[in-house]
Protein backbone atom coordinates (compact mmCIF):
# COMPACT_ATOMS: atom_id res chain seq x y z
CA UNK A 1 0.00 0.00 0.00
CA UNK A 2 1.34 3.94 -0.53
CA UNK A 3 3.16 5.12 2.68
CA UNK A 4 0.50 7.43 4.03
CA UNK A 5 -3.07 6.66 4.41
CA UNK A 6 -4.53 9.01 4.90
CA UNK A 7 -4.73 13.29 5.14
CA UNK A 8 -5.38 15.73 7.99
CA UNK A 9 -9.09 16.37 6.87
CA UNK A 10 -9.94 20.08 7.83
CA UNK A 11 -12.88 22.06 7.88
CA UNK A 12 -15.23 22.27 5.39
CA UNK A 13 -15.56 25.85 3.68
CA UNK A 14 -18.11 27.74 0.82
CA UNK A 15 -16.70 26.92 -2.15
CA UNK A 16 -14.98 29.79 -3.76
CA UNK A 17 -14.67 29.04 -7.22
CA UNK A 18 -16.55 31.72 -8.93
CA UNK A 19 -14.94 34.48 -7.05
CA UNK A 20 -11.37 33.33 -7.54
CA UNK A 21 -11.88 33.10 -10.61
CA UNK A 22 -13.26 36.23 -11.61
CA UNK A 23 -10.28 37.91 -9.34
CA UNK A 24 -12.97 39.62 -7.20
CA UNK A 25 -12.48 41.36 -4.15
CA UNK A 26 -15.30 40.49 -1.95
CA UNK A 27 -16.28 42.60 1.19
CA UNK A 28 -18.85 43.01 3.61
CA UNK A 29 -20.61 40.26 5.26
CA UNK A 30 -20.92 37.01 2.39
CA UNK A 31 -22.34 34.14 3.14
CA UNK A 32 -20.01 30.76 3.05
CA UNK A 33 -22.48 28.91 1.57
CA UNK A 34 -23.38 31.23 -1.73
CA UNK A 35 -20.84 30.57 -3.60
CA UNK A 36 -22.13 27.22 -5.07
CA UNK A 37 -19.43 25.12 -7.22
CA UNK A 38 -19.96 24.66 -11.28
CA UNK A 39 -20.02 21.25 -12.96
CA UNK A 40 -16.71 19.94 -12.72
CA UNK A 41 -16.62 20.39 -16.97
CA UNK A 42 -16.95 23.86 -16.22
CA UNK A 43 -14.00 24.26 -14.09
CA UNK A 44 -11.75 21.54 -16.04
CA UNK A 45 -9.55 24.68 -17.49
CA UNK A 46 -9.80 26.82 -14.61
CA UNK A 47 -8.34 24.69 -11.88
CA UNK A 48 -5.51 24.10 -14.31
CA UNK A 49 -4.87 27.44 -14.46
CA UNK A 50 -4.93 27.09 -10.57
CA UNK A 51 -2.38 24.54 -9.94
CA UNK A 52 -0.32 26.58 -12.66
CA UNK A 53 -0.11 29.39 -10.60
CA UNK A 54 0.43 27.10 -7.30
CA UNK A 55 3.15 25.53 -9.55
CA UNK A 56 4.83 28.81 -10.46
CA UNK A 57 4.55 29.61 -6.42
CA UNK A 58 6.03 26.44 -5.31
CA UNK A 59 8.92 26.69 -7.68
CA UNK A 60 9.81 30.13 -5.54
CA UNK A 61 9.70 27.65 -2.42
CA UNK A 62 12.49 25.65 -4.33
CA UNK A 63 10.02 23.19 -4.57
CA UNK A 64 10.92 20.48 -7.16
CA UNK A 65 8.34 19.97 -10.02
CA UNK A 66 6.40 16.64 -9.05
CA UNK A 67 3.85 14.79 -11.36
CA UNK A 68 1.28 15.32 -9.14
CA UNK A 69 -2.10 17.21 -10.32
CA UNK A 70 -1.15 17.02 -14.10
CA UNK A 71 -4.69 15.64 -14.93
CA UNK A 72 -8.38 15.53 -14.18
CA UNK A 73 -9.32 12.21 -13.03
CA UNK A 74 -13.18 12.17 -14.84
CA UNK A 75 -13.93 8.53 -12.83
CA UNK A 76 -11.68 9.09 -9.93
CA UNK A 77 -13.61 10.48 -6.64
CA UNK A 78 -11.32 9.35 -4.21
CA UNK A 79 -9.22 6.79 -2.49
CA UNK A 80 -10.71 4.83 0.13
CA UNK A 81 -8.77 3.91 2.73
CA UNK A 82 -9.64 1.39 5.64
CA UNK A 83 -7.69 0.71 8.77
CA UNK A 84 -8.06 -2.07 11.69
CA UNK A 85 -6.08 -2.55 14.99
CA UNK A 86 -6.83 -4.30 18.39
CA UNK A 87 -8.54 -1.72 20.71
CA UNK A 88 -6.13 -3.25 23.32
CA UNK A 89 -2.98 -1.49 22.32
CA UNK A 90 -2.61 2.51 21.49
CA UNK A 91 -0.72 3.14 18.17
CA UNK A 92 2.41 5.10 17.86
CA UNK A 93 1.35 6.57 14.82
CA UNK A 94 0.13 5.36 11.39
CA UNK A 95 2.88 3.36 10.44
CA UNK A 96 3.23 1.36 13.57
CA UNK A 97 2.66 -2.35 12.87
CA UNK A 98 0.07 -2.62 15.45
CA UNK A 99 -2.24 -1.25 12.47
CA UNK A 100 -3.21 -3.33 9.25
CA UNK A 101 -3.82 -1.18 5.91
CA UNK A 102 -5.75 -3.53 3.37
CA UNK A 103 -6.64 -3.23 0.00
CA UNK A 104 -9.93 -3.04 0.44
CA UNK A 105 -12.76 -0.89 -1.04
CA UNK A 106 -15.73 -0.69 0.89
CA UNK A 107 -16.93 0.17 4.25
CA UNK A 108 -18.22 -3.56 4.96
CA UNK A 109 -15.14 -5.17 3.57
CA UNK A 110 -13.42 -2.91 6.12
CA UNK A 111 -15.33 -3.83 9.41
CA UNK A 112 -15.55 -7.40 8.80
CA UNK A 113 -13.47 -8.31 11.68
CA UNK A 114 -14.13 -9.09 15.35
CA UNK A 115 -15.44 -7.14 18.30
CA UNK A 116 -12.01 -6.15 19.69
CA UNK A 117 -11.17 -4.47 16.78
CA UNK A 118 -10.88 -0.27 16.01
CA UNK A 119 -12.15 0.14 12.24
CA UNK A 120 -11.32 3.44 10.75
CA UNK A 121 -12.72 3.51 6.90
CA UNK A 122 -12.84 6.74 4.76
CA UNK A 123 -11.73 8.22 1.75
CA UNK A 124 -8.98 11.17 1.17
CA UNK A 125 -9.02 13.42 -1.38
CA UNK A 126 -5.29 13.26 -2.85
CA UNK A 127 -2.09 11.00 -2.30
CA UNK A 128 1.15 12.13 -2.96
CA UNK A 129 3.78 10.57 -4.59
CA UNK A 130 2.11 8.52 -7.04
CA UNK A 131 1.28 11.19 -9.52
CA UNK A 132 -1.90 11.88 -7.90
CA UNK A 133 -4.74 13.43 -10.62
CA UNK A 134 -6.81 16.05 -9.26
CA UNK A 135 -9.84 14.22 -8.57
CA UNK A 136 -13.97 15.02 -8.01
CA UNK A 137 -13.66 14.92 -4.75
CA UNK A 138 -10.88 18.13 -4.95
CA UNK A 139 -13.10 19.75 -7.58
CA UNK A 140 -16.26 19.19 -4.85
CA UNK A 141 -13.95 20.11 -2.26
CA UNK A 142 -13.37 23.94 -0.96
CA UNK A 143 -10.54 26.60 -2.21
CA UNK A 144 -8.52 26.37 1.15
CA UNK A 145 -9.13 22.50 1.24
CA UNK A 146 -7.63 22.22 -2.79
CA UNK A 147 -4.48 24.90 -1.94
CA UNK A 148 -3.40 22.97 0.88
CA UNK A 149 -3.50 19.39 -0.59
CA UNK A 150 -1.56 20.76 -4.26
CA UNK A 151 1.31 22.42 -1.73
CA UNK A 152 0.77 19.34 1.01
CA UNK A 153 1.29 16.03 -1.50
CA UNK A 154 3.83 18.10 -3.41
CA UNK A 155 5.74 18.61 -0.46
CA UNK A 156 5.87 15.12 0.46
CA UNK A 157 8.20 14.64 -3.27
CA UNK A 158 10.64 17.17 -1.96
CA UNK A 159 12.14 14.67 1.08
CA UNK A 160 12.71 11.05 1.86
CA UNK A 161 12.32 11.58 5.54
CA UNK A 162 10.62 9.05 8.21
CA UNK A 163 6.86 10.16 8.02
CA UNK A 164 6.64 10.91 11.97
CA UNK A 165 8.94 14.36 10.71
CA UNK A 166 8.02 15.47 7.12
CA UNK A 167 4.19 15.13 8.11
CA UNK A 168 5.14 18.12 9.98
CA UNK A 169 7.14 19.38 8.13
CA UNK A 170 5.16 19.37 5.20
CA UNK A 171 2.47 20.89 7.20
CA UNK A 172 3.57 23.59 8.68
CA UNK A 173 5.34 24.73 5.40
CA UNK A 174 2.19 24.25 3.81
CA UNK A 175 0.51 26.14 6.26
CA UNK A 176 2.76 29.43 5.65
CA UNK A 177 2.62 29.09 1.86
CA UNK A 178 -0.99 28.69 1.86
CA UNK A 179 -1.05 32.38 3.72
CA UNK A 180 2.04 33.73 1.86
CA UNK A 181 0.01 32.79 -1.37
CA UNK A 182 -2.75 34.05 -0.35
CA UNK A 183 -2.03 37.65 0.82
CA UNK A 184 0.01 37.48 -2.81
CA UNK A 185 -3.14 36.27 -4.95
CA UNK A 186 -5.71 38.03 -2.87
CA UNK A 187 -6.82 41.79 -1.39
CA UNK A 188 -6.22 41.70 2.63
CA UNK A 189 -10.12 41.88 2.96
CA UNK A 190 -11.49 39.38 0.50
CA UNK A 191 -13.04 36.31 1.63
CA UNK A 192 -10.67 33.82 -0.12
CA UNK A 193 -7.64 35.68 1.56
CA UNK A 194 -10.00 35.16 5.07
CA UNK A 195 -10.69 31.43 4.71
CA UNK A 196 -7.23 30.37 3.30
CA UNK A 197 -5.71 31.84 6.47
CA UNK A 198 -8.21 30.53 8.65
CA UNK A 199 -7.71 26.91 7.69
CA UNK A 200 -3.92 27.49 7.87
CA UNK A 201 -4.55 28.60 11.86
CA UNK A 202 -7.39 25.85 12.78
CA UNK A 203 -5.22 23.78 11.59
CA UNK A 204 -2.29 24.58 13.79
CA UNK A 205 -4.05 24.60 16.57
CA UNK A 206 -5.68 21.65 16.42
CA UNK A 207 -2.28 19.89 16.74
CA UNK A 208 -1.51 20.95 21.02
CA UNK A 209 -5.33 19.16 21.18
CA UNK A 210 -4.15 16.35 19.60
CA UNK A 211 -1.25 15.79 21.32
CA UNK A 212 -3.17 16.76 24.93
CA UNK A 213 -5.67 14.05 23.70
CA UNK A 214 -3.30 11.20 22.98
CA UNK A 215 -1.03 11.83 25.96
CA UNK A 216 -4.29 11.53 28.20
CA UNK A 217 -5.58 7.96 26.22
CA UNK A 218 -1.43 6.81 25.99
CA UNK A 219 -1.95 7.32 30.05
CA UNK A 220 -4.69 4.88 30.18
CA UNK A 221 -3.21 2.29 27.83
CA UNK A 222 -0.61 2.27 30.55
CA UNK A 223 -2.72 1.63 32.93
CA UNK A 224 -4.28 -1.26 31.49
CA UNK A 225 -0.72 -2.53 29.95
CA UNK A 226 0.22 -2.88 34.14
CA UNK A 227 -2.60 -4.51 34.59
CA UNK A 228 -4.41 -1.81 36.70
CA UNK A 229 -7.48 -1.66 34.72
CA UNK A 230 -9.49 -4.26 33.27
CA UNK A 231 -10.39 -4.25 29.53
CA UNK A 232 -13.94 -3.10 29.91
CA UNK A 233 -13.08 -0.58 32.02
CA UNK A 234 -10.38 0.15 29.31
CA UNK A 235 -12.81 1.06 26.91
CA UNK A 236 -15.01 2.43 29.09
CA UNK A 237 -13.24 5.00 30.12
CA UNK A 238 -11.21 5.30 26.63
CA UNK A 239 -14.71 6.38 24.82
CA UNK A 240 -15.18 9.60 27.42
CA UNK A 241 -11.80 10.36 27.06
CA UNK A 242 -12.34 10.09 22.61
CA UNK A 243 -15.87 11.93 23.30
CA UNK A 244 -13.89 15.03 25.17
CA UNK A 245 -11.20 15.05 22.10
CA UNK A 246 -14.21 15.14 19.39
CA UNK A 247 -15.49 17.81 21.11
CA UNK A 248 -12.16 19.75 21.42
CA UNK A 249 -11.30 18.92 17.95
CA UNK A 250 -15.28 19.53 16.27
CA UNK A 251 -15.60 15.88 15.15
CA UNK A 252 -18.63 14.01 14.61
CA UNK A 253 -19.49 12.08 17.29
CA UNK A 254 -18.11 8.40 17.10
CA UNK A 255 -15.40 9.62 14.69
CA UNK A 256 -12.38 9.05 16.68
CA UNK A 257 -10.78 5.91 17.79
CA UNK A 258 -7.40 4.33 18.20
CA UNK A 259 -6.44 4.56 14.56
CA UNK A 260 -8.10 8.05 13.78
CA UNK A 261 -6.10 9.32 16.62
CA UNK A 262 -2.58 7.61 15.68
CA UNK A 263 -2.94 9.21 12.68
CA UNK A 264 -3.78 12.60 13.50
CA UNK A 265 -0.95 12.24 16.31
CA UNK A 266 1.71 11.24 13.06
CA UNK A 267 1.32 15.10 11.89
CA UNK A 268 1.03 16.51 15.35
CA UNK A 269 3.90 14.82 17.97
CA UNK A 270 7.15 16.87 16.45
CA UNK A 271 4.79 19.30 14.84
CA UNK A 272 5.75 22.30 17.87
CA UNK A 273 9.33 21.59 18.17
CA UNK A 274 9.38 21.81 13.56
CA UNK A 275 7.20 24.98 13.94
CA UNK A 276 9.58 26.80 16.02
CA UNK A 277 12.41 26.10 14.06
CA UNK A 278 10.74 27.01 10.78
CA UNK A 279 9.82 30.15 12.36
CA UNK A 280 13.02 30.64 13.59
CA UNK A 281 14.18 30.24 9.97
CA UNK A 282 12.55 33.59 8.75
CA UNK A 283 9.78 34.38 5.87
CA UNK A 284 12.09 32.97 2.99
CA UNK A 285 10.71 29.44 2.39
CA UNK A 286 13.14 28.61 0.22
CA UNK A 287 15.55 28.40 2.38
CA UNK A 288 13.56 26.72 4.55
CA UNK A 289 13.39 23.83 1.73
CA UNK A 290 16.89 24.10 1.49
CA UNK A 291 17.67 23.55 5.50
CA UNK A 292 15.17 20.44 5.64
CA UNK A 293 16.98 19.19 2.31
CA UNK A 294 20.11 19.76 4.21
CA UNK A 295 18.59 17.14 7.14
CA UNK A 296 17.32 14.80 5.26
CA UNK A 297 21.15 14.41 3.59
CA UNK A 298 22.71 13.93 6.94
CA UNK A 299 20.02 11.24 7.93
CA UNK A 300 21.74 8.30 9.40
CA UNK A 301 20.69 4.95 7.72
CA UNK A 302 17.79 3.57 8.47
CA UNK A 303 19.41 -0.12 7.74
CA UNK A 304 22.18 1.09 10.00
CA UNK A 305 19.42 1.72 12.93
CA UNK A 306 17.96 -1.12 12.57
CA UNK A 307 20.83 -3.32 13.10
CA UNK A 308 21.88 -1.52 15.97
CA UNK A 309 18.25 -1.63 17.75
CA UNK A 310 17.88 -5.30 16.72
CA UNK A 311 14.82 -5.05 14.71
CA UNK A 312 13.99 -6.32 11.70
CA UNK A 313 10.43 -4.54 10.99
CA UNK A 314 10.56 -0.80 9.69
CA UNK A 315 7.33 -0.22 11.62
CA UNK A 316 8.23 -1.57 14.72
CA UNK A 317 7.61 1.22 17.37
CA UNK A 318 11.53 1.27 18.38
CA UNK A 319 12.73 1.73 15.34
CA UNK A 320 10.08 4.53 14.41
CA UNK A 321 10.65 6.39 17.74
CA UNK A 322 14.79 6.00 17.47
CA UNK A 323 14.29 7.16 13.77
CA UNK A 324 12.54 10.49 14.26
CA UNK A 325 14.41 11.09 17.07
CA UNK A 326 17.28 10.79 15.10
CA UNK A 327 16.12 13.32 13.04
CA UNK A 328 15.03 15.65 15.38
CA UNK A 329 18.39 15.90 16.75
CA UNK A 330 20.30 17.13 13.20
CA UNK A 331 17.56 19.22 12.52
CA UNK A 332 18.84 21.36 16.02
CA UNK A 333 22.48 20.42 15.48
CA UNK A 334 21.82 22.19 11.88
CA UNK A 335 19.94 24.93 13.40
CA UNK A 336 23.17 25.57 15.74
CA UNK A 337 25.57 25.02 13.88
CA UNK A 338 23.69 28.38 11.89
CA UNK A 339 23.19 30.25 14.94
CA UNK A 340 19.87 29.96 14.86
CA UNK A 341 18.08 30.10 18.34
CA UNK A 342 14.74 27.37 18.33
CA UNK A 343 14.20 27.81 22.25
Amino acid sequence: MNRRPFSFLGPRLGWLVTALLAGLAVTGCVQLNQFVAPTPPGVMQEWRSLVDELRVFERRMGFRDTKNFASLAEDLVSYPYCGRASNRRLPYSYQDAAIEWPEVKTETECRAVGPDMDVYFGHVEAWGEIGTPVTQAMLAGTLDRFIYLVIHEDCHDQFDLPYGIEEPICDVLTHRAMAQFSSERFRWYALENRAIKRYARIQSRHVGTTITHYERIAALYRRFERGEISHDSLLQVRARLLARAEQALNFPRGQLNNLGLANYMTYSRHYPLLERVIDALGTDLAGTVEFFRLVDARKPSAEALMKQLGVSNRKDVRFLEAYEAAIIRITLELAAERGIATN
